[in-house]
């Protein structure tokens, strides 16, 4: 007879019927729901001013084939004030001259033209 009883599972309760129905919303709850809506839909986000502007590549309208490492001071644009390369996001380069970018800062901080970070605190 154990066996049979331990056959079904022992843990698991049987499912219940729901003691209690959640009463429908009252019309003054959606009424105050509707006008928050209307609230929220009426504010402005941000962003969506206008049309989105894309920036072009500073490199590609110069028609910039190399970028030089020895031009420290272009490269600090694309340098944060930590010493961090900045992202193409950020910068507006195309993915090509922002990997020209990246090689060219490495090489300036290796023959010290630009500093690996920096000491503002």
């Amino acid at each position: 007879m154990r066996a049979a009883s331990r056959s079904s599972c022992p843990r698991t309760p049987p499912p219940r019927a729901p003691t209690s129905v959640r009463p429908a919303p009252t019309t003054t709850f959606r009424s105050r729901g509707s006008e928050r809506d209307r609230q929220q839909s009426s504010r402005k986000r941000p962003g969506a001013a206008g049309p989105i502007r894309k920036r072009g590549c500073w490199f590609c309208k110069e028609k910039v084939e190399e970028i030089d490492y020895k031009n420290a001071h272009q490269l600090r644009r694309y340098v944060s004030e930590k010493g961090k390369i900045r992202s193409r996001r950020i910068t507006g380069a195309c993915r090509r001259h922002q990997r020209q970018v990246a090689v060219a800062v490495k090489r300036a901080r290796e023959m010290a033209l630009l500093p690996y970070v920096s000491d503002s605190r």
